[in-house]
């Protein structure tokens, strides 16, 4: 019976697999990072502090990646997809598929982190649900800009993390270069994301992807805090879904300039007048 009820829910469109692959790797990060900051901010600081958020980041991302990583490639960030397609190494028809269920798997995860947390909500703000204030609760699910910081310091803040983040995605990644042993590569994009919060998420909370941050402001929207968490931080909403667009692709070029074109395999390079080459490590 279990293997009629099997053929009966297997999937055989590969498009189809990776649409659901992502969103399953995206509601993974989403669920632990959310729920990290959800308890850091309802908690009071009693519950944790900005290191359990950059943890429970790192820890969804791997986690994440090993769910979806076999199936999609768990680029689990619609920036990441889009700069593959640009490149040629994703076809564009499949793009609608990776951000449907990035956005599908993110924004299910906000929803499970409010039902989580809904009886904290209403007490920590007597049912109020602000943007921002001193009970203020939005930045649970999205980002949000510092107080003093411009948009345009916001903005070079999400475009420098996003450069990072994609050089250390193909640092990790370079067969051609010391990539990461088979088997870390999760762990260590994990780390990446873990070092990326300590170092640059003061200013801005570090989005770094757009399906981290406007499905779950969509859900906010829905389900309380209204059209606040488009307007707040002058307007910001749209920083986190292009300055991440503008850094992956300069990172993408940056590697490709100072590495990757010059980094020929051995065989092809080789020594010029017949001597024989010597391999190194």
């Amino acid at each position: 019976m279990l293997e009629n009820i099997q053929k009966l829910l297997t999937i055989r469109n590969q498009t189809i697999k990776e649409l659901l692959a992502e969103a399953l790797g995206m509601f993974i990060l989403m669920v632990f990072g959310l729920s990290s900051v959800a308890q850091v901010v309802l908690g009071r600081g009693n519950f944790g502090q900005h290191l359990s958020i950059n943890l429970g980041f790192g820890i969804g991302v791997t986690l994440g990646i090993h769910a979806a990583g076999g199936i999609s490639g768990a680029h689990l960030n619609a920036a990441i997809t889009l700069t593959h397609c640009i490149l040629g190494n994703l076809p564009w028809r499949k793009l609608p598929a990776y951000l449907i269920g990035q956005f599908l798997g993110s924004f299910m995860a906000a929803a499970t982190v409010f039902g989580l947390y809904y009886d904290a909500l209403y007490d920590y703000t007597k049912g109020n649900f602000t943007v921002t204030g001193p009970t203020a609760t939005a930045s649970i699910f999205s980002t949000y800009p510092a107080p003093y910081v411009s948009l345009l310091g916001s903005f070079f803040t999400e475009f420098l993390a996003t450069v990072m983040l994609l050089l250390g995605i193909l640092v990790i990644h370079d067969e051609k270069n010391n990539r990461a042993l088979n088997g870390t590569q999760a762990l260590l994009t994990g780390i990446l994301v873990l070092g990326i919060g300590l170092g640059m998420g003061m200013n801005t909370g570090y989005a770094i992807n757009p399906s981290r941050d406007l499905p779950p402001r969509l859900f906010t929207a829905i389900a309380g805090w209204g059209t606040d968490v488009f307007t707040a931080g002058h307007h910001w909403w749209w920083i986190p879904i292009t300055a991440p667009i503008l850094g992956s692709l300069a990172g993408v070029l940056l590697y490709k300039l100072l590495i990757d074109f010059h980094n020929q395999p051995l065989l092809e390079s080789g020594n010029e007048k017949g001597q024989p080459v010597v391999e190194t490590s």
